[in-house]
């Protein structure tokens, strides 16, 4: 059976885009180490990721009541599961994650409200609570961000982008999570020794990723 790697991109920058180059350093190694593997690349700003709103939102309290969508609820409901199933489809997941105003963008938040549902990436169980469904994936994320960095004063921003996201891949199932940051200060600082860095870590990461050895790592 060959192995998917699905790259889900946040940032709209295109060529300018920090996380997304570090991302293609991290799936060129990938692919070097893996040749019989396939990528699939998901622009998550392409105009194929649905909206979840009114009706996705009554689809959802439906499934939840044991019922089935219908009209324009089920036709919401069948988009949010094609979309589930593109994102099911892999075996490995690639994340870059630009921050914006101390979290994620709006994209990414909007790829975690249409696939996050019932018998999809969790169940519920009222005595248990949740059961994240996708503990047989593991993720890589990309994690940038042009101010905040670790150990700055707290007028540099804060970080609600890496807590929520590994929050949610957990909660999801998924604990087998690598992370690469590249936080230059880049009002201030040089920020040329941090990005050769960040792409020396995720040359490494991308090479490894596909071994069953592969343990988590930060």
């Amino acid at each position: 059976m060959t192995t998917t790697l699905l790259h889900l991109s946040a940032s709209p920058r295109g060529e300018a885009s920090e996380s997304l180059a570090i991302a293609r350093t991290f799936i060129d190694a990938f692919r070097a180490a893996n040749p019989a593997a396939s990528v699939d690349e998901w622009d998550l700003w392409d105009g194929t990721l649905p909206t979840f709103g009114p009706d996705g939102a009554g689809a959802k309290m439906r499934v939840f009541a044991g019922e089935e969508p219908v009209g324009p609820e089920d036709t919401a409901w069948h988009r949010a599961r094609l979309a589930f199933e593109r994102f099911a489809a892999a075996d490995l997941y690639l994340f870059s994650l630009p921050m914006w105003n101390a979290g994620i963008p709006f994209i990414a938040k909007q790829f975690i409200d249409v696939v996050s549902q019932p018998g999809m990436v969790f169940d519920f169980d009222p005595e248990i609570g949740y059961t994240g469904l996708l503990g047989s994936r593991r993720a890589a994320v990309v994690y940038t961000s042009a101010v905040f960095g670790e150990g700055r004063p707290p007028a540099f921003g804060s970080d609600f982008q890496r807590p929520y996201f590994e929050d949610w891949l957990n909660w999801a199932g998924i604990t087998d999570v690598s992370s690469i940051t590249f936080r230059p200060n880049l009002a201030v600082a040089d920020a040329e020794p941090g990005r050769v860095a960040a792409h020396d870590a995720a040359r490494r990461a991308g090479a490894e990723f596909g071994r069953p050895s592969m343990r988590r790592a930060s």
